[in-house]
């Protein structure tokens, strides 16, 4: 269970400054526990710390810094229960779901803690004309100095830990803003970091209220923003950050297509009720639009919606549930109004579309007209719009159809079309007989269009988070 009381953490130091955070479990909507909240004082401080603290970090040596995620990972996996059901009450995310994100974020610490003694350079060959002639180069990668992240509710472990970990590997400070409705994950990665020997100033971890977070986007001080949330929210967010450079990982609508050539369609349903229900479907990359191959629509059709339909949904804790809470009854109801607008237009609801409280019923809809908002936007929840096709083309055009790009799935066994798909889909991933909802923490993860700039994955977060420094060297008796 949770602790009564969580402390915010200003570099370094737990301070139990207030109890003003409510955390409510989302499953019974009470009072689970309450956290000390930051204001703007303590958002400067931290900021005033990382940036006193990005010398002493930086001169830190590798084997140093993978010491400090090490340590993290063998801790995280000590506490992995306690972490799996903090997750499981302060997200409302289904137990198995929680523990499996645990695992992730062990992973991704572990990833960081191998990538943190790979930072290399390169030696340059100058010589290229006459006049460099004698002249030879070399660079290296430097941390950018402190970094500022604003983690999301859904993944409150992983995603926190895919700014952390790269952070910490690199030797950048930061401070970190946890979701508000779910900030106990990055707290308890702040308790196992005030462990280690980091220096004072490496970390903050600081809660606090939406209007309280400009600095966190503002300061000058603060040298790289990473932001991963709704799009509204990231681009505004991007407009005021200055010159500092930004990470977005934003949202998306998701498409699957299954092709007819597909032959283990119950894989097939399987893998996209995953997909798409998983923690009540609320994942940028969950599958949203699927897309099936006439010839195959009624089959897969009939099979999906009688597995749909047997969903159990229920207590996050109990270890049979698969569709536990969103993450509030506002939330649940904004998506029932979706559905009912698409219905009230035409779209035929094959199951699901009850609301009680913050519990939706994953849902099934087919002839969804274009401009939906369903279809349209992201939906963030348990629900999926089918829909057939008669000709490849058509179906990577209707992925493309969508101010969004993230990732999408296909279904297919035909290498050809798998080579025009990765050439013509504008997504930032493609994935081949799965769910667009795969992702390994390893791997460059980001979108185009409306779903973000830049990727993460350790490495790939890394590049973000350093800078070139070239050395030039004249050898006089070459010349």
């Amino acid at each position: 269970m949770l602790k009564p009381h969580y402390p915010y953490y200003l570099a370094n130091r737990a301070i139990y400054a207030n109890d003003d955070l409510i955390v409510t479990d989302k499953y019974t909507g009470e009072a689970a526990t309450r956290v000390a909240l930051a204001d703007a004082g303590a958002i400067d401080q931290g900021i005033a710390a990382a940036e006193a603290c990005q010398g002493a970090l930086r001169d830190m040596a590798p084997y140093q810094r993978q010491d400090i995620l090490n340590h993290c990972v063998k801790r995280f996996g000590e506490r992995f229960d306690e972490l799996a059901m903090a997750l499981c009450i302060e997200a409302g995310k289904p137990i198995k779901d929680a523990r499996g994100e645990v695992g992730r974020l062990i992973d991704t610490f572990r990833i960081a803690a191998e990538e943190s003694v790979r930072l290399n350079g390169e030696l340059m060959n100058l010589e290229i004309s006459p006049r460099a002639r004698g002249y030879s180069a070399m660079y290296k990668p430097v941390p950018i100095g402190p970094c500022s992240f604003i983690s999301p509710f859904n993944f409150p472990l992983n995603l926190a830990a895919h700014k952390v970990a790269p952070a910490l590997a690199t030797g950048c400070p930061f401070v970190l803003k946890p979701a508000s409705r779910t900030p106990i994950g990055a707290l308890i990665i702040g308790e196992i970091l005030a462990e280690t020997d980091l220096p004072a100033g490496a970390f903050s971890i600081l809660p606090c209220s939406r209007d309280g977070a400009d600095l966190f986007t503002v300061d000058d001080r603060l040298k790289l923003l990473s932001f991963t949330g709704s799009p509204d929210v990231g681009w505004q967010l991007k407009a005021k950050a200055g010159k500092k450079p930004v990470i977005l990982e934003l949202g998306g609508n998701a498409a699957c297509i299954v092709d007819e050539d597909t032959q283990d369609l119950a894989d097939c349903v399987e893998r996209i009720i995953f997909g798409a229900f998983y923690q009540s479907g609320q994942s940028c990359i969950g599958v949203q639009r699927v897309m099936v191959h006439s010839a195959l629509y009624e089959t897969f059709k009939a099979e999906f919606i009688d597995k749909v339909s047997a969903l159990p949904m229920g207590d996050p804790k109990d270890e049979a549930t698969f569709i536990g809470p969103m993450i509030a009854e506002s939330e649940a109801s904004r998506l029932k109004g979706w559905i009912d607008e698409a219905v009230n237009s035409g779209a035929r609801l094959l199951t699901g579309g009850g609301q009680q409280g913050a519990f939706l019923e994953a849902s099934v809809l087919e002839n969804v007209p274009t401009g939906a908002a369903v279809n349209t936007e992201e939906a963030f929840g348990p629900v999926v719009v089918l829909s057939a096709f008669d000709n490849f083309d058509q179906a990577l055009a209707e992925v493309n159809n969508s101010k969004f790009g993230l990732q999408a799935g296909i279904f297919t066994r035909d290498i050809n079309k798998i080579q025009l798909a990765w050439d013509t889909l504008e997504v930032g991933g493609v994935v081949i007989g799965d769910v667009p909802s795969f992702r390994v923490d390893n791997m460059p993860y980001g979108g185009v269009k409306d779903s973000g700039i830049g990727r993460e994955g350790i490495r790939f977060a890394m590049q973000d988070m350093t800078e070139l420094r070239l050395l030039v060297i004249r050898n006089r008796a070459k010349q």
